[in-house]
């Protein structure tokens, strides 16, 4: 039976490139996928697009491309990203120079367009999932409108001699369920197979998640060696097998635990876990540990697809204005109850028009509250907040105060009819 082994290089926009380098150098894999693209991410991309036509795409592509692209290309490795965020062909010209400049001009690039729905979306009057409205009511606040793109169209780039597959938005699991259905010629409506599929794209998707970095938890879920956390990789066989593993000796630890937690992620309801090319069913998954670092995931399932997609849907939802202030020393708690006291007072004599108000106190109460903050252990705080600082030889300013005013970004959802999204594959490179 045919196996791949598929590598997830990235779980976020910002994540770590060494372990992505690390997989292409000792993964012995024939795919390295970077899942780059959250939520608001496309909102803002399309704004950096408005500012310029050339942008929109991922920051750190550049640097990534640079890092894999001299290991990769000798090796036959495959690349599949969201790296596209709003402008894919850009994304794809961008990698192509790179690769010119590296003497690989002969790498062939896909960017696979087409989840830009927003005159669709203007077209209808589209109900938005999170609240009572319609997408028509955004009115000229609406920045945005991208559909979760599925599977088949990143396969159809790699069948079509494809080295690097750049999508703006597309599911998550598709980045990784795409690859199967290019090297095993899985059809398209074999439910199960690509619902089996779909556990190994969500399972891999987050990358270092599954390894242990959102797991570990001081004392309870001890992790080793966070600092050099290595990303998963997935060996998938043609029948929908899967195994979890990584890189020997790279930090952290793949286990049933950790596999788990990683499968619960995100999922409404695990027997019906929508994505754009099939209902995966997760309820009878079974996940068990073979060996150190190496878990067997089977059992995934899937019914045929919905006749719409998810949109996710950018706009200007408000505008946020905040300010911060210090104090140490003895009675700084009160100190500082004192200064949201005076502030509050202020705000309501000056008349200050404003639909939400929060006083609170970081590292006290800021995260959920003084409510729930008062009932925890009385000797241990219960929030914190990490910070890390360093001098460098920048521009600099005096004082602990600070205030800014900033438009706030926020993203819902619709459900657009399937055949109003047209995906299509644009090659840059290589004829």
């Amino acid at each position: 039976m045919r196996t791949i082994r598929i590598g997830s290089g990235a779980g976020y926009s910002g994540d770590r490139i060494e372990p992505a380098v690390e997989l292409a150098e000792k993964g012995d894999i024939q795919y390295l996928v970077f899942e780059c693209l959250g939520e608001r991410t496309v909102a803002l991309a399309q704004q950096a697009r408005m500012k310029n036509p050339d942008g929109g795409y991922d920051p750190l592509l550049e640097e990534r491309m640079r890092a894999v692209l001299p290991i990769c290309a000798p090796k036959g490795i495959k690349i599949v990203t969201n790296m596209g965020a709003a402008n894919p062909v850009a994304a794809a010209r961008k990698t192509a120079e790179i690769a010119k400049l590296l003497g690989l001009a002969s790498l062939k690039i896909a960017a696979v367009i087409g989840d830009d729905v927003l005159d669709a979306c203007k077209d209808g009057d589209l109900e938005i999932m999170e609240f009572d409205g319609t997408i028509k009511q955004l009115g000229n606040r609406l920045l945005s409108a991208n559909a979760y793109l599925g599977a088949e169209p990143i396969a159809e780039a790699l069948t079509g001699g494809a080295d690097i597959v750049i999508t703006g938005r597309a599911s998550d699991p598709a980045l990784f369920l795409a690859p199967m259905i290019h090297a095993f010629g899985w059809a398209m409506d074999d439910w199960n197979l690509l619902g089996q599929g779909t556990v190994a794209g969500h399972l891999l998707e987050c990358a270092g998640q599954i390894t242990g970095g959102y797991f570990a938890d001081p004392g309870y879920k001890d992790i080793p060696d966070l600092a050099r956390l290595g990303f998963p990789i997935g060996e998938v066989g043609e029948d929908g097998s899967l195994v979890i593993t990584k890189v020997a000796g790279s930090g952290g630890a793949v286990t049933a635990q950790t596999c788990k937690e990683q499968l619960l992620y995100e999922v409404h309801d695990p027997k019906r876990y929508i994505q754009p090319d099939v209902v995966a069913d997760f309820s009878q998954v079974k996940v068990e540990e073979i060996a150190a670092d190496r878990v067997r995931v089977s059992g995934g399932r899937g019914t045929k697809r919905t006749d719409t997609l998810k949109v996710s849907v950018g706009y200007v939802d408000s505008f946020i204005g905040e300010g911060q202030i210090s104090y140490a020393g003895p009675g700084a708690l009160a100190r500082g109850r004192l200064a949201l006291d005076i502030v509050r007072e202020r705000l309501k004599l000056t008349g200050v028009a404003s639909s939400e108000l929060r006083f609170e106190l970081v590292g006290v109460e800021s995260l959920h509250g003084a409510e729930v903050s008062a009932r925890a252990m009385p000797n241990e705080p219960y929030e914190v907040r990490v910070r890390v600082a360093g001098r460098t030889n920048g521009p600099a300013a005096g004082g602990g105060a600070w205030k800014s005013a900033r438009d706030v970004v926020a993203v819902a959802s619709v459900l657009l009819p399937r055949e109003l999204a047209k995906p299509s594959i644009q090659f840059v490179g290589r004829e």
